[in-house]
């Protein structure tokens, strides 16, 4: 799934490539990635892209004196830029084309989804707080007034654990299920620990922790072309999908808990006193 960091890098991309050009087409392809119908897709058709932002995971266009254009790529969306789009329309069916635009060059982009479960979401609206995934998202981390105060502030009382905290939009918009896993290894903490048990010290490093790791991601991802992100996200994780590789802090094997749909990877040595987490999906098979 696409994080901060390589939505940071999307948004980067796309104003070098989109702002001050046309959209001339917006065609859906997917019945299921448009998520709103007023106004239409063809509202932005024939206007300027004055600018791209991020809000947490959404991508936003925004036309000039228009409708924005949001993008939300969820957990197997993608978007690849070409210089020169195929001629025609493309052909709706069972591929992974979900929508394309296209620009008064002849360049533009495609929408992506893999798998079965469509996800991936567009929105026309007037104003990006009228899709409600950016209405309640939280605070983003890398905001120049995000502090260790304000993350102490948002976790004080919070009776979850750190990893499903992390991943709360709306506690902190734009980190997901691997950058919290670099986040707490960085950090040296159990993705099990409640949140609301943190030490003022251990806020702090959890705050240091959270920033160095989003920072370093979005370094590494800067100036990298869109269809290259991803194989760049995955060279630059240290723990998140490498079960059973060591560990590259202490050499202890990288271990993994597994949940219904998704899992997560830690280090025993650095994270759990050397204790392994019990694999919860594992202990049901088990009784």
């Amino acid at each position: 799934m696409p994080e901060l960091p390589e939505v940071e890098a999307l948004k980067d991309f796309l104003t070098e490539n989109l702002v001050g050009h046309e959209m001339v087409r917006v065609l859906p392809v997917a019945v299921s990635v448009l998520k709103t119908y007023d106004p239409p897709p063809t509202a932005v058709e024939g206007r300027e892209v004055v600018a791209v932002h991020r809000h947490g995971k959404f991508l936003d266009l925004e036309t000039d004196g228009g409708p924005h254009l949001v993008t939300h790529l969820a957990r197997a969306g993608w978007l690849h830029w070409k210089d020169r789009l195929p001629d025609g329309p493309p052909r709706p069916g069972k591929g992974p084309l979900a929508l394309r635009v296209a620009l008064e060059t002849g360049a533009g982009f495609d929408l992506t989804e893999a798998g079965t479960q469509k996800r991936l979401a567009v929105y026309v609206v007037a104003d990006p707080q009228d899709v409600p995934g950016i209405a309640r998202l939280g605070p983003d981390p890398l905001a120049e007034d995000f502090d260790g105060a304000s993350l102490a502030a948002l976790l004080k009382g919070e009776r979850r654990q750190l990893k499903g905290a992390l991943r709360d939009q709306s506690l902190i918009a734009g980190v997901g299920n691997a950058y919290s896993d670099e986040i707490l290894h960085a950090a040296r903490m159990s993705p099990f620990k409640l949140a609301a048990s943190l030490t003022p010290e251990e806020t702090e490093n959890l705050y240091q922790a959270l920033r160095d790791t989003l920072t370093e991601a979005v370094e590494r991802s800067r100036g990298v072309a869109a269809g290259r992100l991803k194989s760049e996200k995955k060279s630059g994780l240290r723990v998140h999908g490498r079960t059973g590789d060591p560990c590259p802090v202490c050499g202890d094997t990288i271990r993994e808990v597994s949940f219904s749909d998704s899992s997560l990877q830690y280090c025993p040595t650095c994270q759990t006193g050397g204790k392994p987490l019990a694999d919860r999906r594992l202990s049901r098979l088990l009784k």
